[in-house]
């Protein structure tokens, strides 16, 4: 019995696709890149059961076609969210009642990419959902469009090309064959990791700045008293 719902299980779509399973799923890959409206699609899913599909011949091209077209269709959604930032992003936080899009928000974003800049892009390939807003958040932040769409062609490649290729190869696997749903939840935990590695490395570094802030302030307390 399936774990998912119908509509998220990524067998059931790719099939529902029935002769355009590749045109499809290529569409999906380009939304839950580039549109909002494909935050809740589940991409690391598709694309692994589009590498079990591709070595169990349900989608006839080869492998490497497969890849070369799902990854192009990644960076295109990401060209894509990224200009939709950039030239929705000034009349959304122009207005300065609005609760929910905010300049300080903007101000936050420049700091993230600043701090985070090349990493972020890469790694938020592998986080559903953050995947899917980042790259509107690069556009409006006015990440260095040069540099943003480097990365994102990287995170693009390792991503699209790295899942389904995993999927491909250890699809022929019977207990993973066997084990799918729960092989795909695994992808996403897996996903998840470094992004919590990046999250402790931030706070311990916050953590060692407040503590070299508060001996600092103890010895100039020390040498105050002195006098």
């Amino acid at each position: 019995m399936s774990i998912m719902p119908s509509w998220l299980d990524p067998e059931t779509i790719l099939r529902g696709l029935g002769p355009f399973l590749l045109p499809g799923l290529c569409l999906i890959i380009f939304a839950e890149c580039g549109l909002l409206i494909g935050f809740f699609l589940p991409g690391d899913s598709l694309l692994f059961t589009a590498g079990l599909f591709v070595a169990n011949g349900i989608i006839s091209p080869d492998l490497w076609l497969v890849c070369l077209l799902l990854t192009i269709c990644a960076f295109i959604g990401n060209v894509c969210g990224y200009w939709i930032g950039s030239k929705a992003g000034p009349a959304l936080f122009s207005k300065p009642k609005s609760k929910l899009f905010k300049q300080e928000y903007v101000d936050k974003t420049h700091e993230f990419f600043d701090k985070y800049g090349t990493r972020a892009i890469v790694l938020a390939r592998f986080v559903p959902i953050v995947r899917t807003f980042i790259t509107a958040m690069a556009g409006v932040g006015r990440m260095d469009p040069k540099k943003y769409f480097t990365y994102s062609a990287i995170g693009g490649v390792l991503w699209a090309t790295g899942v389904t290729v995993l999927g491909y190869f250890l699809g022929q696997i019977p207990f993973v064959h066997e084990n799918i749903e729960a092989m795909l939840i695994l992808i996403v935990l897996i996903s998840l990791v470094p992004i919590v590695i990046e999250v402790i490395k931030a706070r311990r570094e916050k953590k060692r700045i407040t503590e070299a802030a508060i001996e600092t302030a103890a010895e100039t307390t020390t040498e105050i008293t002195r006098f």
